[in-house]
């Protein structure tokens, strides 16, 4: 089971579908796991890294993965802001979990294997930029990059993956 972490639009889901291309593997994204609408309370969004659904995460993700088993769990679904369509995977070697929060304590001891994908803010706000209109791309720059930079800091993220990659062309 290989995490691969870092900030928004560092590289984590390209990285994750070049190995795809690889190895067979199975990549599992955490953007599935935001919080439902009654799980956003105050003292939740204020925890670090508390608005992943790291409880449906454990239950659905790692615990049958570490127990050898098929995964199966629902996709959130940011448009409608609710549990989407199902997703089963079955066994594999080899497990990617891609994505902010990724490395977030309560799962790190079930990895194997972590990569940090650092990106420098001038690249990260240039992809941002090409990839969102400007009403979401404020919002990475408002509220979401703020948010990952306080769970990076807060969790000393550096020192506990593998493997940083710098990402800055």
């Amino acid at each position: 089971i290989i995490a691969i972490e870092g900030g928004s639009a560092s590289g984590k889901t390209t990285l994750s579908s070049l190995i795809e291309k690889v190895y067979d593997c199975n990549i599992i994204h955490m953007d599935d796991f935001f919080l439902q609408p009654h799980q956003r309370t105050k003292e939740r969004l204020e925890e670090i890294g508390g608005n992943i659904d790291k409880e449906r995460f454990l239950q659905e993700v790692i615990i049958p993965l570490n127990n050898g088993e098929d995964v199966k769990y629902r996709k959130f679904d940011c448009s409608t802001m609710s549990l989407g369509e199902d997703v089963n995977l079955d066994k594999k070697k080899i497990t990617i979990i891609e994505g902010v929060y990724s490395m977030h304590k309560e799962f790190e001891k079930y990895y194997d294997f972590s990569v940090y994908l650092d990106i420098s803010s001038s690249l990260q706000k240039e992809r941002i930029l090409k990839r969102n209109t400007k009403f979401f791309a404020n919002r990475f720059f408002n509220e979401w990059i703020p948010l990952e930079n306080k769970y990076f800091e807060k969790t000393n993220i550096t020192s506990r993956c593998d493997i940083i990659i710098k990402i800055d062309k």
